[in-house]
C-alpha cells in the first residue's frame, strides 16, 4: 500500500528521533529515578516495621505454642537477622522499667526467667538486664545494693544495643527459634504482680536523698562488719569442703563462737546506741531455685525462726523475702546456704548408699523436710541455752533487749504483710523422712544470733 505524504514526513521524524538519542523528558525521567527509587525504598522499610512490630504484638497473645511458631515463621521470613529495627529489645527495656517501678530487681528476674529451665533465655535476660543498666546509668546512680546485686550476677560485658540479634547469634539459633524465644522470655515477664519494694527504683535515684523511706526500705541500718562475715564465710566455707568430720567439726565451732559472740555484743550495743529499732529494720528476698522449693523454705524459715527474722514466701515465683535486723539478716544468710549446702550433700550420700529407693523424689522431698524439721529443734534448743547463758552474764537487762527486737520486726512484717496464711508442707516418704533426721543430729550449725550459748 502506498504511503501519503503525511506518513512519509511521520516516519522521517521517528528516524531522526531514533537517531538523536532519547527524548528530553525521557532523560529527566532517568534522572529523577535513584530519588524514586529511595522513596519506594522509604516506605517499603516502614510498611515492614510497622508488619513486625504487628507480628510481635501476636507473638505476644498468642494463645499458644502453635500460634506463636507460626508467628515467629513470619518474623523471621520479614527480618532474619531478629529484631533488626530493635522493636522487641524496645520493648523489653520497657518492660524492664515497669517491674523495677513495681518492686521487682534484677536478681528477681533472673530467678524467675532461671527457674524456666532454659539458659540460653536466661542468658537473654542477663544481657537485657545488663543492657538496661547501662541505660539507667547504674555506675553513678545505683543505690550500692542494686550495684551489689548486679555484680553478683555476672552480667555480660557492654551488650550491644542490638542485644537480641547478637544473642541469637551467640546461641547460633535459627531465625524463628530465636524470635520464638525472646518473645517467650517477653510473655513469661509480662503481667508479672507488684512485690514490696525493698529499695528505690531507678526512676527515683537522682533524687533519693529527699524520699520519704518506704516500709521495709530502711536508711541508716547497722549491718554486720564485712570483716567478720568474711572470717565465718571462710570458716564454713572450710567445713563444708573438707572429707573429715573432725575438721568441719572444729571449723564450725570456731564459726559457731565467733557468730555468738558478735551478735549478741551487737544487740547490746544497739540498744546503748538507742533511736528506733523499727527504722532499722529492713527486708532481703531469698530465691529458692528448683527442685523442692518448699523444702528449702523449711530450712530457710527455721533459721529465721531461731534467731529473730520473719520470713514469707511467694510460692507462685520461689521468692521469700526474710524481714528483720540487718545484723540478723546477714548471719542467717550464711547460716542458711551452709547448712544448705551441708543438707544437699547429706542427700547426695543417702542416694549413693541407700539403693534405688533413695532416688525417687518423694524420698529426695522427704528427707530435706525431714531435715528442715530437726534443725528447727536442734536451734530452739541452743536458743534456750544461749538465753539462759546471756542472762547469766549480762544481767536480766538483756530480755527487754530482745523482746524490743522481736517486736520491732514484728511490726514491720505486719507493715509489710497484712495478710498472710500458713502453709502445710507434708512428706509422705517414711524412709527419707528417718534419713533426713538422722542427717540433721549430724549436720553442723552455724548459729546466729542466740542459736548456740556462749
Amino acid at each position: 500500500m502506498a504511503k501519503t505524504a503525511a506518513q512519509r514526513r511521520a516516519a522521517r521524524k521517528r528516524k531522526e528521533q531514533e537517531r538523536a538519542g532519547p527524548r528530553p523528558a525521557q532523560a529527566a525521567q532517568g534522572a529523577d529515578q535513584p530519588e524514586l527509587l529511595w522513596t519506594q525504598h522509604v516506605s517499603a522499610a516502614q510498611n515492614t516495621e510497622r508488619r513486625v512490630a504487628r507480628l510481635l504484638a501476636q507473638g505476644a497473645e498468642a494463645p499458644d505454642e502453635e500460634g506463636l511458631t507460626r508467628v515467629c515463621a513470619d518474623l523471621a521470613a520479614l527480618d532474619s537477622e531478629v529484631d533488626s529495627h530493635g522493636h522487641l529489645t524496645r520493648l523489653l527495656m520497657t518492660l524492664l522499667d515497669s517491674l523495677w517501678e513495681h518492686g521487682w530487681q534484677p536478681a528477681d528476674v533472673a530467678h524467675v526467667v532461671r527457674r524456666q529451665g532454659r539458659p540460653r533465655m536466661t542468658r537473654l535476660a542477663l544481657a537485657a538486664i545488663a543492657r538496661q543498666a547501662q541505660l539507667a546509668d547504674v555506675a553513678s546512680l545505683a543505690p550500692e545494693e542494686w550495684r551489689a546485686q548486679l555484680l553478683g550476677l555476672e552480667l555480660p560485658d557492654d551488650p550491644p544495643a542490638a542485644l537480641i540479634s547478637a544473642w541469637g547469634r551467640g546461641e547460633r539459633l535459627a531465625a524463628a527459634d530465636a524470635w520464638a524465644e525472646a518473645l517467650r522470655m517477653l510473655r513469661l515477664l509480662a503481667g508479672r504482680g507488684e512485690l514490696p519494694r525493698l529499695c528505690p527504683p531507678p526512676s527515683q535515684w537522682r533524687h533519693v536523698a529527699g524520699l520519704r523511706t518506704a516500709p521495709g526500705v530502711r536508711s541508716g541500718a547497722h549491718h554486720a562488719d564485712p570483716r567478720v562475715l568474711g572470717r565465718i564465710r571462710g570458716l564454713l566455707a572450710k567445713a563444708e569442703g573438707t572429707d573429715y568430720p573432725e575438721e568441719a567439726d572444729a571449723l564450725t565451732a570456731k564459726a559457731q563462737e565467733l557468730m555468738t559472740r558478735y551478735a549478741v555484743d551487737e544487740a547490746v550495743l544497739d540498744a546503748e546506741r538507742g533511736g528506733s529499732l523499727t527504722d532499722e529494720v529492713s527486708s532481703r528476698r531469698v530465691h529458692l531455685e528448683n527442685p523442692y522449693p518448699e523444702a528449702k523454705l523449711r530450712l530457710l524459715d527455721a533459721v529465721g525462726s531461731a534467731n529473730g527474722v520473719r520470713v514469707i514466701y511467694l510460692e507462685s515465683l520461689g521468692i521469700a523475702t526474710v524481714v528483720g535486723l540487718p545484723v540478723d539478716l546477714d548471719l542467717i544468710d550464711v547460716l542458711f546456704t551452709s547448712l544448705l549446702v551441708q543438707a544437699t550433700r547429706a542427700l547426695g550420700a543417702a542416694g549413693r548408699a541407700g539403693g534405688p529407693g533413695t532416688r525417687a523424689p518423694s524420698f529426695r522431698r522427704s528427707f530435706l523436710i525431714s531435715y528442715a524439721a530437726r534443725i528447727r529443734e536442734r536451734l530452739e534448743e541452743a536458743r534456750n541455752e544461749a538465753t539462759q547463758a546471756a542472762e547469766s552474764s549480762r544481767g536480766a537487762a538483756l530480755v527487754p533487749i530482745m523482746r524490743e527486737r522481736r517486736e520491732a520486726v514484728d511490726e514491720v512484717f505486719d507493715e509489710l504483710f497484712p495478710t498472710t496464711y500458713a502453709i502445710t508442707t507434708r512428706a509422705w516418704n517414711a524412709r527419707g523422712w528417718h534419713a533426713g533426721r538422722l542427717a540433721a543430729d549430724a549436720a553442723d550449725l552455724g548459729s546466729g544470733r542466740d542459736a548456740v550459748p556462749q
